[in-house]
Order: C-alpha cells, then structure tokens, then sequence
C-alpha cells in the first residue's frame, strides 16, 4: 500500500471508529477530501481499512475489550431471544474489530421471514423494516446474478449498545456461505454456544 493509500485507509479507520460510519465507500469518499484527492485509483479497498481499524483498537482504544464483549453479550441475549430462528452472529462484532460505535450483525435462517415480523410484534420489540442485499458463495443457481446476491428481509433493532442489524435468510441458505464486501471471502459466523464461549 503505498503512502497515499495508507493515509486515506487511516483517515477511515478513525472515521469509522469514532464518527460511527458504518458504510465504506463514504468513509473513503469523507477520507479522500480530508487528504486532497479525489482519484479512485488513490482510495483504499475496505480490506486495507479493516486492517487499519484493528491497528487503531490496539493504539487508542483501550476500552475496545470491555466495549466488545459487552456487544457480544448484547448479540448473545439478541440470539437466545430469537433461539427458535436459527440465529448467528457475524460482522466486526464476532471478528473483534468492533468498537462503541459498532452496529451488530446477526443472520437468521427460517422457514418464512414473516415469522421474525410476527414474532417482533407479539413480543412488542420496537423495529425498522428494511432490505439487504448479500453476495452468496456457492449458492446454486442457473442465474450467475441470482448465485452472485441475494436480497433479504433486514429489521433493525435500537439497543442499549446500539443498532443491531438482523437478516432475514431462508433455511435452506444456512449451508450457503456470504462474502465479505471488503475482500470477497466467505464470512465467519457463530451460534448461540460460539458467541457464549467467546465472551467467558
């Protein structure tokens, strides 16, 4: 990365971390206007910003530990609430780089979305309705554009430690991996032991 690069990666990172900006394309945009340029062969890819969000947890955040376990517990009690929907946690809030700022990211996997919908009422929990599209790995499909992405039920949930962002997948998707949008591998994820194991 040359020296450019690293300093729009860095300008992002901290945007990310301490403004809360959750989207990477406006946070290199937001960071290239910081440093003078404009050129889209000078940004970073979200990748290189991710590494640079790590360094900056391990140089000025030495309240990232505490600040991520207790977004693990906050999933963890979001996941036991949601148990019968086959829910996993994935995103920065399983992978460590999450911070305050953060927002949580866990998939379901059922036999219709509009169980989570009906569910959400019932248990009167206050939500945003929205869509995400996903990048599937694997996914069998005669349509390369259908195997390539897929659109999903998303609710969004204000929590004590902020947003928590749930997609909506049919069952049978469990055994299809999603991509990360920085790099394009397959995205880790964990269930309800995982997470549990993960906080102790």
């Amino acid at each position: 990365m040359n020296n450019l690069r690293q300093t729009i990666a860095q300008h992002a990172a901290r945007l990310m971390v301490e403004d809360g900006i959750h989207d990477f394309a406006y946070a290199k945009k937001k960071a290239g206007q910081q440093v003078g340029t404009s050129e889209n062969s000078a940004l970073p890819s979200n990748a290189e910003i991710e590494e640079e969000i790590k360094l900056y947890h391990q140089l000025f955040n030495e309240g990232q530990p505490q600040e991520l376990k207790l977004l693990r517990q906050a999933a963890l009690a979001t996941m036991q609430l949601f148990e019968r929907f086959n829910p996993y946690l994935t995103g920065h809030v399983l992978d460590g780089t999450a911070g305050k700022n953060a927002q949580t990211e866990i998939h379901l996997f059922v036999d219709s979305a509009k169980e989570v919908e009906i569910f959400l009422l019932s248990e009167q929990i206050p939500f945003k309705a929205d869509e995400k599209a996903h990048r599937l790995s694997g996914k069998p499909s005669k349509n390369k554009k259908d195997r390539a992405c897929k659109t999903v039920p998303l609710y969004a949930l204000e929590t004590e430690y902020g947003l928590q962002k749930i997609s909506v997948f049919e069952y049978d998707d469990i055994r299809i991996a999603t991509k990360r949008a920085s790099n394009r591998s397959d995205v880790d994820k964990a269930g309800i032991a995982e997470v549990r194991a993960l906080i102790k």
